[in-house]
């Protein structure tokens, strides 16, 4: 991956972050981060990993985000100073449940010997 586009996902997960922060009211006692960024090579799209807590109101984050997604899309427009801004698609972060996984199994291995 070419330095632009990591500097591209640190500057988008950036901004987003704050948007997020900011910008969109989500239910009270919900944690919702972005895990990470990963835009395409041609700048066209960038998958942005939200990760949830409690993972119960996942599906309902979810449908917040895709309703507001155009919203989200001009601010970031607007704040980022590039000729073209990927076009932003929310995707459920797996890997931070995974790794949790591990974590459960590492814990009951060490309690066995």
């Amino acid at each position: 991956m070419s330095k632009r586009i990591l500097r591209v996902n640190q500057l988008i997960q950036k901004e987003l972050s704050k948007i997020l922060l900011r910008e969109v009211e989500f239910s009270s006692g919900v944690l919702v981060t972005i895990t990470r960024v990963e835009a395409s090579p041609n700048l066209n799209e960038a998958k942005i990993y939200i990760s949830c807590l409690p993972e119960d109101k996942t599906p309902e984050v979810f449908q917040l985000l895709k309703r507001q997604v155009y919203h989200i899309q001009q601010i970031l427009n607007k704040r980022l100073e590039m000729k073209v801004v990927p076009k932003i698609r929310f995707v459920k972060e797996l890997k931070t449940k995974e790794a949790g996984r591990v974590e459960e199994l590492l814990e009951k291995i060490k309690e066995n010997h």
